[in-house]
């Protein structure tokens, strides 16, 4: 098996890019462009002896002193220690928009880590986790640190390496990174606006760079500015940038100068305005330096609305800086400064939006951007290894992405990456390739280790894994393994790479065998399509991980379709399955006998929820015009179902399924596509 096609992906690098720019100007700018005072918060507590009171928040601080270095601290708004976790690195952190930190560390082996589902109590686990580390990577000493949210992309800033390197944030191991933009001193930190697609970079000799059309220009920016910090008369007046972050809105920026980082009283604090278009010398509106300041090294800083947070590595402090962009410059005393053992980095510690996913909602209409496909054909082909995205009504292909290598299943997070699921027969392996933006921005493009990665090995578990669902909120996939010795829905956080254990293990009653699984977070229930002909319900899925459980045997309930109230007849072999929760309803496809082309079924299960032993199903599709002979899997979509018709090479879409007739139904559109394996809808996020 071929993973990398490293030829394919340098000729495809200039798609990506072009992909980046049209996704950024279809954003509406929300993310990553807070205004400059946002949105009022709680009103925080009164201060006591003399503390200000600041709105409510919750900040991470990265130690990087003797005693603490690789652990981040979770902090309150007047910097008061809530906790502190292990992370086993030492420099930049970004708390990302859909719950991760990612870190950069030079302690040891320079590296990047990233921690899925960061909730300030964990110390760092491999199997909820990955990291970027190795000669291969290039990455000498990596500092700060920015992760554009759209594309999905880590950018580092390289101090000794003299670069910003760039990886795609499923990257994991010892992989070479998408791009270098070579720098002309040693950065310390960045800042990318996305939007604009626009790269700053804090140079040590006191410069800021600003490349412009970065992915645009397949991350080898031709043109680079050089802003200097200057007084009236041309002078520079900087020394050591460090600390770097824009406020996009206003298109103002705030650096951070440690001055000589020996001395602990030389440090600075600068505002630049219109920066996005300076060049040369550049007046700040505002310098703060001096002794009232306690500015010594201030090696990183972000912004809440107005007030800006220092992390004062050599004065070992917390230093808050309120209204930065008015007022005097000068010798200022911050609004607060608190002790913190050698801050190295910060980043606030947000709340996030539910994370709610495609297959979770099958009746609320709502716009969806298209159907991904997998192919898998019994021979290699054209479409082996290709995941395409088609238009709803199946009238046209939107993109296509080659995996490189025959998969089976694939499914989507609600950040737009995708697990797919692959299978080796020859040795009896299986396991999941985690792809970067698959959904969107990874057009003619192909597996490639410098934005993806893989889970398997022994650990994992897995032999023969077919379908699989994903609960974003949870930061789980769900898996399952139909294979004969040791079938059993496993779950792993997509964020894991290579060899690890599964985090819970699902194993139906009488060694029964799982084609396709659904989890339903509200319910906290996971439903298995088993090949028996029935339908096995575990309840209380999550909560029962989350107290230590790694492996549950035996369902809780057992759902044998019936009419009147006798089960079908053999053979019956449940493969595609989608719940429901708002019509309490399970869809189903039946293949039957998989060497039969025409003995396909689908079926409605009302009442679901508390279905138990045999139910008679309010829906029943079969026959000559419903086309189906191997349904293999299924969505549920708008009211809709879409199916995967593999031994006739069909993509099918029944409408309004919940209400439909039974009997020999056709399709309300279908079209035709080599051996599809699975189906899943794209949500417009």
């Amino acid at each position: 098996m071929e993973f990398n096609k490293t030829s394919q992906q340098k000729l495809k690098l200039s798609l990506l890019a072009t992909a980046m720019v049209l996704a950024l100007s279809a954003c509406d700018g929300d993310d990553g462009t807070d205004g400059l005072n946002g949105v009022d918060g709680t009103d925080g507590a009164p201060g006591q002896d003399g503390t200000p009171g600041f709105a409510s928040a919750t900040f991470l601080v990265a130690n990087n002193g003797d005693d603490n270095r690789n652990t981040v601290t979770s902090i309150d708004q007047n910097a008061n220690v809530l906790s502190t976790v292990t992370t086993g690195a030492n420099e930049g952190i970004v708390f990302t928009q859909r719950g991760s930190l990612v870190q950069a560390g030079d302690s040891d082996l320079p590296l990047l880590r990233t921690q899925c589902n960061f909730d300030a109590q964990t110390d760092y686990m491999t199997n909820r986790g990955h990291e970027i580390t190795g000669a291969t990577t290039g990455l000498v000493n990596p500092k700060g640190i920015a992760f554009a949210e759209n594309a999905g992309l880590v950018m580092v800033a390289d101090f000794n390496g003299q670069k910003v390197s760039v990886f795609g944030g499923q990257a994991a191991g010892n992989v070479a990174p998408i791009a270098e933009i070579m720098t002309s001193a040693k950065p310390w930190d960045v800042a990318y606006d996305e939007q604009s697609d626009r790269l700053f970079v804090a140079l040590t000799d006191g410069t800021l760079a600003v490349y412009d059309n970065v992915a645009s220009s397949n991350f080898a920016p031709t043109v680079m500015r050089l802003v200097v910090p200057s007084d009236t008369d041309g002078n520079q007046v900087s020394i050591n940038l460090h600390g770097i972050v824009y406020e996009p809105k206003s298109n103002r920026m705030v650096l951070s100068d440690v001055g000589d980082a020996s001395v602990a009283d030389d440090g600075q604090i600068f505002v630049i305005e219109n920066v996005s278009s300076a060049d040369g010398a550049v007046v700040p509106t505002r310098v703060i330096g001096g002794a009232s300041t306690q500015l010594g090294n201030p090696v990183d800083i972000i912004l809440t609305g107005s007030d800006l947070r220092v992390a004062e590595k050599s004065n070992d402090a917390i230093l808050v800086f309120s209204n930065i962009f008015n007022g005097e410059s000068g010798d200022i005393t911050p609004t607060l400064s608190t002790p913190s053992a050698k801050p190295e980095s910060l980043a606030e510690f947000t709340e996030l939006d539910e994370m709610k996913d495609a297959s979770d909602d099958g009746i609320t209409t709502m716009p969806i951007l298209g159907l991904s496909v997998s192919s898998n054909p019994s021979t290699e082909s054209e479409t082996t290894g290709q995941v395409a995205q088609y238009s709803a009504v199946l009238s046209s292909e939107l993109s296509s992405f080659d995996a490189g290598m025959s998969i089976e299943s694939a499914a989507f997070t609600a950040m737009g990456d995708s697990v797919i699921t692959f299978d080796d027969v020859d040795t009896s392996t299986g396991g999941l390739l985690v792809i970067n933006r698959l959904k969107t921005m990874r057009d003619e493009m192909t597996y490639s280790d410098s934005y993806d990665h893989m889970i398997m090995g022994s650990e994992t578990g897995l032999v023969a894994p077919k379908g699989l669902d994903i609960a974003s909120e949870a930061g789980v996939v769900f898996v399952a393994d139909v294979n004969e010795s040791t079938p059993a829905v496993r779950v792993f956080s997509p964020c894991a790479s290579g060899n690890v254990a599964p985090l819970l293990t699902l194993e139906a009653a009488d060694s029964a065998r799982p084609w396709d699984v659904d989890y339903y977070p509200s319910t906290d229930s996971a439903y298995l399509a088993l090949t028996n002909g029935t339908v096995a319900v575990f309840e209380e899925v999550m909560r029962k991980l989350q107290s230590g459980e790694t492996v549950i045997t035996g369902e809780d309930r057992l759902i044998v379709p019936a009419s009147d109230g006798a089960a079908f007849a053999a053979p019956t072999n449940i493969h595609g399955i989608d719940y429901d929760s708002q019509s309490d309803s399970l869809v189903i496809s039946d293949v039957g006998n998989a060497a039969d082309a025409t003995d396909g079924k689908l079926y409605v299960i009302a009442g679901a929820g508390n279905a138990d032993g045999l139910t008679d199903v309010s829906v029943n599709i079969a026959g000559p015009s419903s086309m189906l002979g191997n349904p293999v899997d299924l969505m549920l979509s708008n009211g809709h179902v879409y199916v995967a018709e593999k031994s006739n090479g069909m993509i099918l879409r029944f409408d309004n399924i919940l209400n439909s007739a039974s009997g020999d139904i056709a399709p309300t559109f279908s079209m035709m596509y080599p051996a599809p394996e699975s189906v899943n809808v794209l949500a417009v996020e």
